[in-house]
């Protein structure tokens, strides 16, 4: 779950970790109030939407306007305001479709000596998370990472000590920091280490972190999402969901406990099992097809949840055809032909279906299909059902 850089800020600022002053606003009037209640001879005018890129990014509907630009008076506040509310940013993350903005968050400015990038993320390799580090603040980390890899710090931390001050003062030394700056970087690497840990991060970003002209260390940006499975543990994170930003069919597969992730090609894919559904979208792409989505209805789908799946897969215009594929382990392959079959009726299909089965029952359920007298393609393996589904859309 992704969350606003607003709410990041929040979080960090309840932990402890060093933010600016800033106000959220949802009216052109709010973000003057709140330039005026700042008090500052410049302030930061940012547009908030699920994306980075913002200070780059432009609007559809005011190509010169960027998405996050300075302001040193009301009325400059006023203006800005004006052509970024309501209006639909477009950055390197977004994709050309954009986002609207609904929500401007005015910070104050800083006296800012030095950028830098700061990130926490899980490793597998580590093992556990790592916390990243680079003096390419500003930058997109990818870019560094691919253009000036040794820029790049990495430290692995322990889940349950967090970063530890001997590993937080080696990495200030490696950015060049002296005094002050040690001490600073000490407190707050450990800090979001364990704010990371604490929280159950899935990845947590600043960039940049800056270095004020005092020596401190501040957290300019903050873009923070969690780990799903472990939101049970955080019921009050829930009220920091916005629905706007997602996408509507990942939310109604959400509530029908199925994993739904939507994609940019033409055939859809129904699997139970998550590396299943992954080899299944490599196979379509291997025969020269494009998945529409990752589904999982997982080991156990009854008639309802295979029904929604069926719903979400076919509301896609771009779907022109489907293919099930399903390995009956703890679910039977029969069991799950006949949900299969209700599901068929309940949702009307309009586009060729394909029918791979493996596992406990097969022989009884690919008699069950071949006898129900619908317009499935059944397949023997992932292969043939791969070849046949492609091949539909050029018939």
């Amino acid at each position: 779950m992704k969350i606003h850089e607003y709410q990041a800020k929040q979080l960090f600022r309840e932990a402890g970790i060093p933010v600016p002053e800033g106000i959220v606003a949802k009216t052109v009037d709010e973000a003057v109030a709140a330039f005026e209640k700042l008090d500052r001879p410049l302030v930061v005018v940012k547009s908030q939407i699920h994306a980075g890129g913002r200070g780059k990014g432009r609007f559809k509907e005011h190509p010169d306007q960027p998405g996050v630009i300075l302001a040193r008076s009301a009325d400059e506040v006023r203006e800005n305001a004006e052509r970024m509310l309501g209006s639909t940013l477009v950055t390197i993350q977004t994709g050309p479709e954009g986002k609207q903005v609904n929500t401007l968050f005015i910070e104050q400015g800083l006296d800012i000596a030095k950028e830098l990038y700061l990130g926490c993320v899980v490793d597998r390799e580590a093992g556990g998370p790592v916390l990243i580090l680079s003096t390419e603040g500003g930058m997109e980390i990818e870019v560094v990472a691919h253009e000036s890899p040794e820029k790049i710090l990495s430290e692995p931390f322990s889940i349950h000590t967090g970063l530890l001050g001997f590993q937080a003062r080696k990495l200030a030394f490696k950015l060049g920091m002296e005094g002050k700056t040690v001490r600073s970087a000490e407190k707050f690497f450990c800090q979001l280490s364990r704010f990371f840990i604490d929280n159950d991060c899935s990845m947590t970003e600043i960039n940049p972190l800056v270095i004020t002209g005092e020596g401190d260390l501040v957290a300019l940006d903050a873009k923070v999402s969690f780990d799903d499975n472990a939101l049970f543990r955080h019921k009050p994170f829930d009220e920091l969901r916005d629905l706007t930003e997602e996408d509507p069919a990942e939310i109604q597969a959400g509530e029908a406990d199925l994993s739904y992730v939507k994609l940019d090609g033409n055939i859809g894919c129904l699997v139970n099992g998550a590396g299943l559904a992954m080899s299944t979208m490599d196979l379509i792409k291997h025969h020269g097809g494009e998945p529409a989505n990752f589904l999982d209805v997982g080991g156990g789908a009854n008639v309802d949840q295979v029904s929604e799946a069926f719903r979400i897969i076919l509301a896609d215009d771009n779907v022109k055809a489907v293919l099930v594929n399903i390995f009956g382990g703890i679910m039977k392959c029969d069991t799950i032909v006949t949900a299969l079959l209700e599901a068929y009726e309940k949702v009307g299909f309009t586009v060729p279906l394909v029918v791979r089965l493996e596992g406990t029952n097969v022989e009884i359920a690919r008699k069950m299909l071949a006898e129900s007298g619908r317009d499935i393609v059944s397949a023997t393996d992932l292969t043939d059902a791969a070849q046949k589904v492609v091949a539909t859309l050029s018939t």
